[in-house]
């Protein structure tokens, strides 16, 4: 599944409109804190984890949207107000964090 439209709803959201017709609705900041990054969510490195490190201070511009660049024909780049630009959202982990009732009951029928 890919991305047919990609908007900012608001100034707080974010539009998809998949090729399925599914529609979905972002806020910027779930969307930050879903940042697939390792600064973000970690990484592991020849077996050992590494656990990003939590700031303890709201970043001014943390979550404004600056801008959205797609990456190939897989993904999107998201660009935020605070300088964060690492992490690239392909369509795959953006349609699994889909917030819509459809998509959560999904999820939850599936585990």
């Amino acid at each position: 599944m890919r991305p047919i439209q990609i908007k900012q709803k608001s100034a707080a959201e974010l539009f998809v409109k998949w090729d399925d017709g599914h529609e979905s609705v972002y806020t910027l900041q779930y969307l930050r804190e879903e940042c697939p990054c390792a600064s973000c969510k970690g990484e592991t490195v020849l077996l050992h984890s590494y656990a990003p490190v939590k700031l303890p201070v709201m970043t001014p511009g943390k979550y404004e949207l600056k801008n959205v660049q797609q990456v190939g024909n897989y993904a999107i780049q998201v660009f935020w107000g605070d300088g964060h630009q690492t992490g690239i959202y392909s369509w795959e982990y953006l349609r699994a964090l889909c917030p819509c009732e459809e998509c959560e009951q999904e999820r939850s029928s599936s585990s």
